[in-house]
């Protein structure tokens, strides 16, 4: 496993910056998508009274609030200040502290469960951040966690392909992934990962669901930055954002329903493993 001196990269650093104070806008857009994978999470990581969970990238405490109301004693931790203050507010019982992996202010051996909801694909290493998941969680403690699929479904490429309509070029300095650090975003992909990371029994699903949204509220989200989406959309000319907009509002047409709202099909991995 790579060496601390090594655990962060420049990719880390980029999105320390994409998040800083956004919370707002995240849980007002894409937060709401990101909420629907909460129950089937809790469940797989065997959530329910006493449980001691440890919630990592708590966003603005959608997952933490959930735990506590099925009587789990919570921690929530998340490298974004802004983020604290939402979830402070959606989960005023748990124990809710400022955290960035892959170096957890935790004890070895502390937690029953741990969840990390779309967290893997915010970190830069990968393998290392699952090491110190692993080390946090009791021996047979259960770990579950989420991740876009490298396959997208239909509505998770509606903006995409309407900056590329548009002629947006991705920014530089957004790098992905180095090669060494990625891994395939498929089943089979991120159970090798939870297994390379020592967690036992990994098994990994696909999700699917429709999120229903609003054409302006789904606008919203790049249109603020968050994300690399965003990122890349602000990074643009504002001849190119215009047009950009003007291909979304053609393509989501075809998402459009009888009461004028948007049905985006989307699809995410639910991986488990026990330490």
């Amino acid at each position: 496993m790579p060496s601390p001196s090594a655990a962060t990269t420049s990719f880390d650093a980029n999105e320390r910056t994409a998040w800083a104070g956004r919370a707002d806008a995240y849980a007002a857009t894409f937060g709401r998508l990101c909420a629907y994978t909460a129950p089937e999470l809790l469940d797989a990581a065997e959530v329910s009274t006493g449980t001691r969970l440890l919630d990592v990238g708590t966003g603005p405490g959608t997952i933490a609030a959930a735990a506590c109301a099925r009587g789990a004693e919570v921690t929530a931790v998340d490298a974004e200040p802004s983020m604290l203050e939402l979830a402070r507010r959606a989960a005023p019982s748990a124990r809710v502290e400022l955290a960035t992996l892959p170096e957890l202010p935790c004890p070895d051996d502390e937690f029953d469960a741990l969840v990390a909801n779309f967290v893997l694909n915010h970190v830069g290493r990968p393998l290392l951040a699952l090491g110190e998941l692993r080390r946090v969680l009791r021996p047979g403690g259960r770990l579950a966690l989420t991740i876009w699929s490298g396959t997208p479904a239909p509505g998770q490429t509606l903006i995409p392909q309407a900056l590329q309509a548009a002629g947006a070029v991705h920014p530089p300095h957004l790098a992905p992934l180095d090669p060494a650090d990625d891994f395939p975003r498929t089943p089979a992909g991120l159970t090798a990962l939870l297994t390379t990371a020592g967690l036992h029994h990994a098994t990994c699903r696909t999700l699917t669901w429709e999120h229903r949204t609003t054409a302006e509220d789904w606008w919203a989200g790049p249109a603020s930055g968050i994300a690399t989406i965003g990122r890349t959309l602000r990074a643009q000319t504002p001849e190119t954002q215009s047009e950009a907009r003007r291909h979304y509002n053609r393509l989501a047409e075809a998402f459009r329903t009888p009461d004028g709202t948007l049905a985006l099909p989307h699809a995410a991995l639910l991986a488990t493993g026990t330490a």
